[in-house]
């Protein structure tokens, strides 16, 4: 059976909201990457993360997180995000995930502003799909 872990940042809550949707999905926590708890201790098949971009970066915290990453303890990482401005932090948290060479998903999922039910729904379901996917 695979591991998955689910990591994000977030300030508005928004992106809590997506991590916590795709968390439920796949019967593991979100954990806030600003959390003691956040560090991977054990291999996770496939890791999802996620931020935003505050004021066209991303957050200190996250960077901190993405730049703490082994890539002995992660198979591949799944990027999601939330914003109201643009996806650049999906750019930006692949760099840093690349940089580390950890293998990314292709796909990704993005929710502008809050997320509504129907986008909760697609955030469960992309977890289920992304959790199975060996590329």
């Amino acid at each position: 059976m695979m591991s998955t872990a689910v990591r994000y940042y977030s300030r508005s809550g928004n992106t809590k909201l997506v991590a916590e949707a795709i968390a439920k999905a796949l019967g593991v926590s979100a954990v806030s990457v600003d959390r003691p708890e956040a560090a991977l201790n054990e291999k996770a098949d496939v890791l999802f993360i996620g931020g935003a971009l505050y004021a066209y970066g991303l957050d200190r915290h996250l960077k901190e997180y993405l730049g703490s990453l082994d890539k002995v303890k992660v198979g591949k990482a799944v990027v999601f995000s939330t914003s109201w401005i643009s996806r650049h932090s999906i750019d930006l948290i692949r760099k840093a995930l690349e940089e580390k060479e950890i293998p990314v998903a292709g796909e990704t999922f993005y929710v502008k502003n809050r997320p509504n039910p129907e986008q909760m729904q697609e955030a469960a379901d992309f977890a289920l799909k992304m959790s199975q996917r060996h590329d």
